[in-house]
């Protein structure tokens, strides 16, 4: 499964920049960039994130998947037998990277770092349309971040990108680690690590407060500053409440089965070790098979909410809709 290619657009519809098309006619991106243009000019909202784009030949039929971001758009051609979510998931990834790199995505900022972005598409995504190197730490031994520093020496002709990855530097080649989501050499004076439990509650309720449904989403998000290559391990108090999990790589899956613990090798800096959602009758259901055989799925996974919602929906003599919700905690 591959992609044709990534095409980036400003707010105005013109193309800031793209990856190397080279299975297709030079026509190929512009079919795309035109059909979207065409949908935001006839649309008065929201746009269909897959727009059909008429073919050119009669056996080039595609579609175009594309996703805003900020001021930008990033739009990720496909054709024939492609899942569109698998290039949606490709522009997600490729927007974190932007984002480690530059801090804000703006148009204006791809354009100062017209260079820096070319690399990194060129590294992303290989000739046949397949993610090549995705992971921010081996991506910033191939390709420098942007710095006032690497301007200075590109200004005066230095090729500092080429003595670096040839492995003149401390850390060696960019692909000098056996473990890929790691660099090597890392050193640090004050060993560190640390993680964030961010928990979102999504429920629905019906206009006399009642919860109809409820549902918790988490992520724990780690900061890793180790020197070497630490081996970490993670348990929890009560791991049966976390369903649906979702890990990094660096995880290892079959002791995570086995034990219910995370042991894993960190790359550095900032990731997502692990995504779940928060299930609190799985352990019930584990004591009471049969009881939890009878229940239907949504009323198992059904979470507490802390408090009432209470909405009161007024229509106004001029057409208006004047909508109040009200929030009462509940005392325990």
């Amino acid at each position: 499964m591959a992609i044709d290619g990534l095409i980036i657009v400003d707010n105005t519809g013109r193309p800031i920049i793209q990856s190397g098309f080279r299975a297709t006619p030079p026509s190929y991106p512009l079919l795309h960039i035109d059909a979207l243009n065409n949908a935001l000019a006839k649309s008065t909202g929201d746009v269909d994130p897959v727009i059909y784009v008429p073919p050119y030949s009669p056996s080039s039929a595609s579609a175009c998947c594309h996703v805003k971001c900020s001021d930008i758009r990033i739009l990720c051609p496909v054709s024939g037998d492609v899942d569109p979510l698998f290039a949606f998931a490709f522009i997600q990834t490729f927007i974190d990277i932007l984002n480690e790199y530059f801090g804000n995505v703006s148009a204006a900022t791809l354009r100062d770092n017209f260079d820096v972005v070319y690399q990194l598409l060129e590294e992303t995504l290989d000739s046949g349309g397949h993610p090549l190197t995705t992971s921010s730490n081996a991506l910033r031994d191939i390709v420098l971040p942007p710095s006032l520093l690497t301007k200075l020496l590109s200004v005066a002709g230095a090729n500092i990108t080429s003595s670096i990855n040839s492995g003149s530097g401390l850390g060696g080649g960019p692909f000098s680690s056996p473990i890929p989501w790691r660099k090597a050499g890392l050193r640090y004076a004050s060993n560190e690590i640390y993680f964030d439990m961010v928990e979102e509650l999504k429920a629905i309720v019906n206009r006399h407060g009642t919860t109809l449904s409820s549902a918790a989403w988490g992520k724990i998000e780690t900061n890793s500053k180790l020197s070497g290559t630490p081996d970490c391990q993670l348990s929890f108090t009560n791991p049966q409440v976390l369903a649906d999990c979702a890990f990094h790589p660096c995880v290892r899956l079959k002791r995570w089965t086995d034990s219910k613990i995370l042991s894993f090798i960190p790359p550095d800096g900032r990731f997502i070790l692990a995504e779940y959602r928060y299930s609190p009758n799985q352990t019930s259901s584990r004591l009471h098979p049969a009881s939890s055989a009878s229940t239907p799925n949504a009323a198992r996974d059904h979470v507490p909410i802390p408090f009432t919602v209470k909405p009161i929906v007024e229509l106004e003599s001029n057409g208006g809709t004047y909508f109040n919700c009200t929030l009462t905690k509940h005392v325990r």
